[in-house]
This record gives C-alpha cells, sequence and structure tokens, in this order.
C-alpha cells in the first residue's frame, strides 16, 4: 500500500491510498468465502463452492464490492499509523479507480485533531455573580416542607380550589359509554389540571354527594378528538390542613428544636447549592476564555455528526412522548432552519472544548485507572437504572465504552484546569472550589 497526506484545513485531511491487487488477495478470499456461505448451490456442499460457480452465480463484480468493503476500512487504518493522524468522526471515501486485477485506488477525507496552542490556565481570572440569599427563598423551603406535612381533613361544604375530593367519573360519546372513560374514587386536587380539561371549573361549587356533567375533548382512544359528555360525583370533600409554624413543626419536620435552627438550616443548604452554581458558571467562563485563547477551530464532520445524534436524541425524545419535530417546532415556534442552526451552535461549542480538553489531557499525561473508569460507569448505570456489569456490557458491544472513558479523562483535565484558575465574585471576593469538593465527596459516599 502507499499512501500520501494532503492537509486540506488546520482540522481535515485526505488520503490518497492505492492498494496493489495483489495485497487485496486475503479480502478476495474472506468475500469467496463468506459469500460460499450463504449462497446454494445444487451440487456442491454449502461453503465448498468454487470460485469460478460463484463468479457465475452471483458475478465477480458483486465479489469485488465486498472486497472494497472490506479492504477499505484496513488500509485508512494503515494509512493514519503511517502518517500519525489523530483522526476524528468518520472518513469520507471515494473511490477513484478499480479495475479487476488492476490496483484499488481511493482517497478518504478525514477530520483531524488540530495543533493548539495551549494557555496557562494560571492565567485565567474569571469574575461570577455575588452569593446572595434572598428570605423569600428560605420563606419558599419551609413553605415546601410544610406542604410535606399537611394533613388533610373532610369538611362539609362545598368544594374550592385548593381542596382534594374523592370522584367518580363516567365519560359517553352520544350516549355511548367511551372504553375506559370511568373511574371510581379517585383522589383528585381541586385546581391542579392532572385529569381532564374542565374538570376543576366544574367541581369549584360541589358538596359531598353531588353531581354535575361537563364536556370535554377527548385526547386518546377509539372517540380521539370527539367532545365527550362526563358526569362526575362527588364523594367527600377535604381541605388541606397545614401545621403551624412553630418548634414544635421543626420537631416534627427535621432534626432541629427550633424554627429559627430549621431556618438556619434551610438558608445553609440554599446557600450551598448556590455556592455550586457559582462554581459551574466559573467553569463555562473559563472554558469559553481557553477556548478563545487557543484559537480552537472546529472540525465541520465531526459537528455535522454531533449535530445528527443529537437531533436524532430529540426526535427519540419527542416520540417517547407521543409528540412529533413538526409539533414541537409549532409549540416553541421555531422553523426547522432555526433548531439546526442552535444545534450547530451548541455541538461547535460542545466539539471545541472537548478538543481543548482532549490536548491539555495529552499534555499533562493525564491518566484514568480502572477504579476511576468503573466508578463513572457505576454512575451512568445507577442513572439509566441498569446493573453496572449489563451496562458495561452493552457500551462494550456498542462500541461507546472508549467514549466513557474520554470522558472521564476530559473531566480529569477539566478538574485540573479549575484548580488553577483564578475566580472572584463581582464583590471581589475569592470564590473556592471547596463547596463543590463537599458536593463530590457527599455523592461517592452515597454510591458506596
Amino acid at each position: 500500500m502507499k499512501s500520501t497526506v494532503e492537509t486540506l484545513s488546520p482540522t481535515r485531511v485526505r488520503l490518497a491510498i492505492e492498494v496493489p491487487f495483489v495485497e487485496l488477495e486475503p479480502s478476495l478470499k474472506k468475500a469467496y468465502r463468506e459469500i460460499g456461505q450463504q449462497v446454494q448451490v445444487p451440487g456442491f456442499r454449502r461453503g465448498k463452492i468454487p470460485a469460478a460457480v460463484i463468479d457465475q452465480r452471483v458475478g465477480r463484480g458483486a465479489v469485488l464490492n465486498e472486497v472494497v468493503q472490506d479492504a477499505i476500512p484496513q488500509n485508512i487504518l494503515a494509512a493514519v499509523r503511517e502518517h500519525d493522524l489523530k483522526t476524528l468522526g468518520r472518513p469520507e471515501v471515494e473511490i477513484t479507480e478499480f479495475n479487476d486485477g488492476d490496483s484499488l485506488n481511493f482517497t478518504a477525507e478525514v477530520d483531524v485533531r488540530p495543533e493548539l496552542t495551549l494557555p496557562d490556565p494560571a492565567t485565567i481570572e474569571v469574575t461570577v455573580d455575588e452569593l446572595q440569599i434572598d428570605e423569600s427563598e428560605i420563606d419558599d423551603q419551609v413553605k415546601g416542607l410544610r406542604e410535606r406535612f399537611a394533613t388533610l381533613k373532610t369538611v362539609e361544604r362545598a368544594a374550592a380550589e385548593g381542596d382534594y375530593v374523592q370522584i367518580d367519573l363516567n365519560a359517553t360519546v352520544d350516549g355511548e359509554d367511551v372504553p375506559g372513560g370511568s373511574a371510581s374514587n379517585i383522589s383528585h386536587e381541586v385546581g391542579s389540571k392532572q385529569l381532564l380539561p374542565g374538570l376543576d371549573e366544574a367541581l369549584v361549587g360541589l358538596a359531598a354527594g353531588d353531581s354535575t356533567t361537563f364536556t370535554t375533548q377527548l385526547v386518546g382512544g377509539d372517540f380521539a378528538g370527539r367532545e365527550a359528555d362526563v358526569a362526575v360525583t362527588v364523594r367527600t370533600v377535604k381541605e388541606k390542613d397545614l401545621p403551624e409554624l412553630n418548634d414544635e413543626f421543626a420537631q416534627l419536620a427535621s432534626e432541629f428544636d427550633t424554627i429559627e435552627e430549621l431556618r438556619a438550616d434551610l438558608r445553609e443548604k440554599v446557600s450551598k447549592g448556590k455556592r455550586v452554581e457559582q462554581i459551574y458558571a466559573a467553569r463555562d467562563k473559563a472554558l469559553e476564555q481557553l477556548v478563545a485563547a487557543a484559537e480552537v477551530p472546529a472540525p465541520e464532520g465531526v459537528v455535522r455528526e454531533e449535530v445528527e445524534s443529537r437531533k436524532a436524541a430529540m426526535v427519540d425524545q419527542l416520540e417517547r412522548i407521543g409528540a412529533s419535530m413538526e409539533e414541537y417546532l409549532a409549540a416553541e415556534e421555531k422553523t426547522e432552519e432555526q433548531i439546526d442552526a442552535e444545534l450547530t451552535e451548541a455541538a461547535t461549542d460542545g466539539v471545541k472544548i472537548q478538543l481543548l480538553l482532549d490536548t491539555l489531557a495529552d499534555a499533562e499525561d493525564v491518566q484514568v485507572s480502572d477504579d476511576e473508569f468503573g466508578h463513572e460507569i457505576v454512575h451512568r448505570a445507577q442513572r439509566a437504572g441498569m446493573p453496572p456489569q449489563q451496562y458495561y456490557d452493552q457500551l462494550a458491544r456498542s462500541g461507546a465504552a472508549a467514549a466513557v472513558f474520554g470522558d472521564v479523562r476530559r473531566g480529569k483535565a477539566l478538574a485540573s484546569v479549575m484548580e488553577r484558575i483564578k475566580i472572584k465574585d463581582s464583590a471581589g471576593n475569592e470564590v473556592t472550589l471547596d463547596a463543590l469538593r463537599a458536593q463530590e465527596e457527599a455523592e461517592h459516599n452515597h454510591e458506596h
């Protein structure tokens, strides 16, 4: 095999590869063997069919096509090694010349990792918003806690918004019962809009034992899109009884004796969360500065692949909730071109950051231990709700294990950058990584 490399841009090269016919011999034998296993010819045992018979039955062209499919990836790999290229994404192949018995000539265009000049992270300074906590935020936390400890008590009055009712429902279309359209003794919060459109409005003012009917449009089933008459009967009305905010409540809802101590603890939790957010904001700003300083270019092919995969994931998510891309675009009031532009911008930023962190990881010879890799697999398996071994096997089968390994390595490179940059808030105070370390420590202990 002979190969030459031509640089098209800082992130793309074209390989020109020539493979003499004699070097295609192993691929040719393999092609005859594999096709011979698939065809049946009377008088020959499967797998024992002579090449000449295969040429007659299947055609020499089909055999040579198999040869090309087998030889191209192998020879691209050999040329990449020979020229010591750091390739990214899938190559675009074009066969320039190939006749039976002659050499196979083809070109492969592929994105490569650009050479980057990295700034010293210690020279990077970022400013984040000052940490501020409003008392209303603590009030909201207390309110949420109070809701969790609320009790329901039956009342002898008509239902109002915020009450809980036990109800029976029965839907009919033109006097005919809707399949699956009746339910009895359901608990429902009036005003929550959790069930049928029109139900909440119909319930307000009904007391226990009262009935009424309302019309609603059905969304699923045989009568989807039709107007249905729904009869609703209220069995009981209960109101939410919220506990009083006093020291007794603090003892019921927490390990604290007084409401002041409970509020102080909630304030600490809120500020911890905000400190972590500050660090994440600093991380994003630092990466933006580093990418700009290193003038990281974005390889077009990789960005294109990333946009395709993000779009496919988006369509997949929409389908899971029973929606289409058209419905999503209508709801968001956007065109497909706008979505493509947004995805391209996000993918471009993401690819640039990956290239920067890969270069950093190389420059600092970042290693990933089996333990660190295993820890990430366990973490992702938990998120996916799968046993770790099963999750790993699935990754290995789809060839995605290397991508996870790359993510862990980039994560370590990013952590080392964060240790060195200077972070200040808008009031000039120094921001440390303590809150993030504490959170990671807590997560690590939770997993073990």
